[in-house]
């Protein structure tokens, strides 16, 4: 802690002296001419040309009247060649930014700069700019960790993901991917003629999924909301409203623990068909999930963990029903509660508060569906645990719901949209027995939608799912597949040492 504030007490001196130079350390004026990614790969075009770079101060060397400095953009490094006699003469004071070779030593790691010059090799035959002046973008107080030094304490990382994306290049691709994951989603939808609608974050009634909610205030209308926790329910109403494919990719929250697939808060696409059925929609969104995959990672073979994933072939199709009997021998039209917790004593399973027989068989699953390599389709569950889904007309017990399985997790949840406003409002009221009697993820009854109901809405397949399908194709865990994960909130002692007056 203490060799931390002694180097940022030396920069801040460096920094008085800037400005007592008359520089100006934050300017907001840049003038990059290309990126460096540019020169590296396409030297021939710009040897001898004059170009200006800018970037960050990732190493410094100093010998005499020689200086090596090496910058990096987000695209790549390069070699600035300091020379004195190369370097033009100017009264910093008169110029708010520029340096002269003399304040070089005011430079730091960390720093961003700004450098002109025309572009050669060294003598080793290094791509360098042989520097004819520089500026000063935005000077540093604190230093970067080196790769060197090992930034790999989790919690630092996590806590200091600015600093964990400069010093981890596999960290900072990470979340390329990640953003490339979601690009391409939109683009298979696009292509497919959906029409992206953002629907709201704040609702009166929150459902689409079993999970508790996060409760806040609208001070203007003097009412509690919840943070949505689906962005079912609106997208079906646009749906009712005449649009036939809408889709919304965007943050949803559930009021829940965190684990190494779950976050409370993530982001989730989900998307709706009007006159598409559930066979189709199964063939349509496994097309989709190969067509992101390959996108995003340019392959559709993987290891997960354990398990060694091929998408890349048809995935069959697996009865819910016909699992559970085969794997723990349970009947799921007449399940028993007392053998179901027996089931997740045995399997080291432990449920907090009200357990309801919906609740422990979707355990009981959870138990095979960890162990499950796949990928294969999760076809026909039961009514009593899918409260949104369309009877099946060949068992009216069951449900016309998917669920691709593969890597020991579900990745995306889709089915025939329930449209009948009778059986809807039915199922509404038994989950909201559920609630009364202390299940907090049971659904809302939700009155609003049953009115849209009454007004018509088409036969419709519906599908969602959330970054949980990058994070585990991408090999990491939940905390680790976001830029900034939630974490309790701590204010470090460095930081206090450095601010006594705002710690007392």
């Amino acid at each position: 802690m203490a060799n931390l504030k002694e180097l940022r007490d030396e920069r801040l001196r460096k920094l008085d002296q800037l400005k007592g130079l008359g520089v100006n350390p934050y300017p907001a004026k840049t003038n990059r001419t290309n990126y460096i990614k540019d020169i590296i790969e396409d030297f021939d075009k710009f040897v001898d040309k004059e170009v200006s770079l800018v970037g960050r101060i990732v190493n410094i060397r100093k010998f005499g009247k020689l200086a090596f400095v090496v910058i990096k953009d987000e695209s790549s490094k390069i070699q600035l060649f300091m020379e004195k006699s190369q370097i033009e003469e100017i009264d910093v004071s008169k110029d708010s930014s520029k340096l002269g070779f003399d304040q070089i030593n005011l430079l730091d790691s960390g720093d961003f700069i700004e450098a002109n010059g025309l572009i050669g090799k060294t003598k080793t035959g290094e791509i360098s700019l042989n520097v004819k002046c520089f500026r000063i973008l935005s000077k540093s107080l604190r230093p970067l960790p080196t790769v060197h030094d090992g930034f790999t304490n989790k919690e630092e990382r996590l806590r200091r993901r600015y600093v964990d994306i400069n010093v981890n290049e596999d960290v900072k691709e990470r979340f390329k991917r990640r953003s490339l994951f979601w690009q391409s989603t939109r683009e298979f939808l696009n292509k497919e003629g959906f029409i992206e609608i953002n629907v709201p974050v704040l609702e009166h009634t929150t459902g689409g999924a079993d999970a508790n909610p996060f409760v806040t205030h609208m001070d203007a209308l003097d009412q509690d909301f919840y943070l949505r926790i689906s962005h079912e329910l609106p997208l079906k109403r646009l749906i009712g409203a005449g649009y036939e494919k809408v889709f919304d990719i965007g943050p949803r929250f559930r009021n829940e623990n965190y684990s190494d697939e779950h976050l409370p808060e993530h982001v989730a696409m989900e998307s709706y068909a009007a006159y598409q059925s559930y066979e189709e929609g199964i063939d349509f969104y496994e097309r989709m999930m190969k067509y992101v995959a390959s996108k995003t990672w340019d392959k559709l073979q993987f290891e997960v963990g354990k398990f060694k994933i091929n998408l890349d072939k048809p995935w069959p199709k697996v009865k819910y029903a016909d699992i559970l009997k085969e794997k723990f021998k349970v009947d799921v039209f007449n399940p028993d509660l007392n053998n179901l917790k027996a089931i997740l004593k045995d399997n080291g399973v432990k449920l907090d508060g009200e357990i309801s027989i919906e609740r422990a068989l979707d355990n009981v699953w959870k138990l095979i569906r960890r162990e499950s390599e796949g990928p294969f389709w999760l076809i026909l569950e039961p009514l009593s645990i899918s409260p949104l889904a369309k009877k099946d007309p060949g068992d009216p017990r069951l449900t016309q719901r998917f669920h691709p399985v593969f890597a020991g997790t579900e990745m995306g949840n889709g089915y025939s949209e329930l449209n009948d406003p009778i059986d809807q409002l039915n199922r509404f009221l038994e989950q909201q027995k559920l609630r009364e009697a202390g299940d907090v993820e049971a659904q809302m009854l939700d009155i609003d939608f049953v009115e849209m109901l009454e007004y018509g809405m088409p036969p419709t397949c519906g599908w969602g799912y959330s970054e949980r399908f990058f994070w585990a194709l991408e090999g990491v865990t939940a905390r680790e597949g976001v830029p900034f994960p939630n974490l309790r909130y701590e204010i470090d002692e460095v930081t206090k040492s450095i601010y006594p007056d705002l710690f007392k």
